[in-house]
């Protein structure tokens, strides 16, 4: 095997020992994760995804799923990706500092019984820390997606789905397998 191919064979192979690694540690916090949003859909209230960087391109994946469909053709969910408003996330940035642009967005759209959806690889982030700060203040529930350096952000939150690895693509590899996992379940429950 060429050495350039070894490269993109050990990245693959690295992808198969996480989900190895982790699929049956992880499952019951997944299905505690689906429960709380699935309850929160039923009851009228909405989903609000945040993250930086990977983690922002997947709260926009995540949402989109929701308010668009997954696989079948079904009534739109609400939810809101906080990573999307180029001039709230400026003008918050400039205003209050970049460790609020997504708390000041849950302050103006959170309401009690939503959802927070928080994704954060190093699960270090601030903003995203301020973000869970405000969805608690609001009586929002908060489900992180984060890695194992994640502890702290875990510790703050309902439900943590918290994957056992320091490697980001990996880490973020395996949120997107989890929140598709909570698109086919809410799809299923919820018509």
């Amino acid at each position: 095997m060429a050495n350039k191919q070894r490269i993109l064979v050990q990245a693959f192979a690295r992808h198969l020992q996480a989900v190895e690694e982790s699929m049956h540690q992880l499952i019951p916090a997944v299905e505690r994760g689906a429960e709380v949003l699935l309850k929160a859909l039923k009851r009228g209230n909405k989903i609000l995804v945040c993250g930086n960087g990977g983690s922002a391109a997947d709260s926009q994946h995540f949402a989109a799923e929701l308010v668009g469909r997954y696989k079948s053709e079904r009534r739109a969910r609400a939810a809101i990706a906080l990573t999307t408003d180029t001039s709230t996330l400026t003008s918050v940035g400039n205003d209050y500092g970049f460790e609020r642009i997504f708390a000041r967005q849950i302050e103006a759209l959170g309401r009690a019984g939503d959802v927070l959806v928080a994704l954060s690889t190093s699960g270090a982030s601030k903003n995203v820390l301020a973000a869970v700060a405000q969805a608690r203040k609001q009586k929002m529930k908060v489900v992180i997606l984060t890695g194992a350096g994640g502890t702290l952000l875990a510790k703050k939150s309902d439900v943590a789905v918290v994957i056992p690895s320091r490697e980001t693509a990996r880490i973020q590899e395996l949120h997107e397998l989890v929140y598709h996992s909570w698109c086919e379940y809410i799809d299923a429950q919820h018509g």
